[in-house]
């Protein structure tokens, strides 16, 4: 089985599933941070799901790509159901995790960079967390939807470690990578800078 990476190249796997188990757990050990295990098998499911164009593009019969978040925040605040809230309020936290995390280089010079997908991913995973707690479906998820709040710079970082290993690193953009620690204070970034001999100093108002 192939499956397309990013920047198009194609690396066979027999599982595409297990290659991302794998694959995080592999960065989760190396990085040694804690996720909850519940909350990373959701990553692995999100990043599986979501290799299939047709799962992550919207396709509404004239326009086919990702929807703004702007629009699909509105469309949560204006459904009809707290079902179809929520249903919305996932598809913002997957999205965004799912670009932050692969595709945050699609990003650069865009209207909005980063850590505005990384503030809508958290408010939503936070919002879902709220909104199921206590329901049948809130029994088994709220927890997992707050730890991928509570995580999602850590799950980010991760997902772009995962990308990264399949790339190569020859041709580092550390003006970017500066940009994305200072953004996000990514942990990964600040230590692929050091790793160069860039030592990140956090900004401080002039007095």
């Amino acid at each position: 089985m192939g499956e397309r990476q990013a920047y198009g190249r194609v690396m066979p796997v027999r599982n595409l599933q297990d290659y991302f188990r794998r694959s995080i757990d592999s960065v989760i050990a190396d990085q040694g941070v804690e996720v909850d295990p519940h909350a990373t098998h959701y990553v692995v499911n999100v990043m599986t799901l979501f290799s299939r164009s047709e799962d992550f593009y919207d396709d509404d019969g004239e326009v086919f790509g990702i929807r703004p978040l702007a629009l699909m925040l509105a469309d949560a605040a204006d459904a009809a159901t707290p079902e179809q809230r929520n249903l919305m309020l996932r598809r913002i936290g997957d999205v965004t995790l799912f670009v932050a995390g692969f595709f945050v280089d699609t990003l650069r010079d865009k209207a909005v960079d980063v850590d505005y997908y990384t503030h809508m991913g958290e408010n939503a995973y936070g919002s879902l967390s709220d909104e199921v707690r206590g329901t049948f479906h809130g029994n088994a998820f709220a927890d997992i939807y707050l730890e991928l709040a509570t995580k999602f710079r850590v799950l980010t970082d991760v997902l772009n470690e995962v990308r990264d290993n399949e790339e190569g690193r020859s041709e580092k953009d550390l003006l970017r990578m500066y940009e994305l620690w200072r953004k996000t204070g990514s942990r990964r970034a600040a230590k692929i800078l050091k790793q160069q001999g860039i030592v990140p100093l956090i900004d401080r108002p002039l007095h």
